[in-house]
């Protein structure tokens, strides 16, 4: 069986040599909705500081990356 193999796709923009290589090695797609809120400044506070304690590394990881291509898409229009 052959495996299969990614193309590789060069890149106009410099390589940053601070930042590692990072492997990407799955992927799962998930439903998002993004909803726009009106509320307390309290009640901000309050979810911020819940959903602070729950964030996992791996969340945190998922909001860089995801920043991350948001703004390389940009760089490249």
């Amino acid at each position: 069986m052959k495996k299969k193999t990614t193309p590789t796709t060069k890149s106009t923009q410099p390589f940053d040599p601070t930042l590692p290589i990072i492997k990407i090695v799955s992927e799962e797609e998930e439903m998002h909705v993004k909803l726009g809120l009106e509320m307390e400044d309290e009640t901000h506070d309050m979810l911020v500081k819940w959903g602070k304690e729950i964030a996992s590394d791996e969340d945190y990881i998922n909001i860089a990356i995801a920043d991350g291509l948001k703004h390389l898409k940009a760089s490249d229009k």
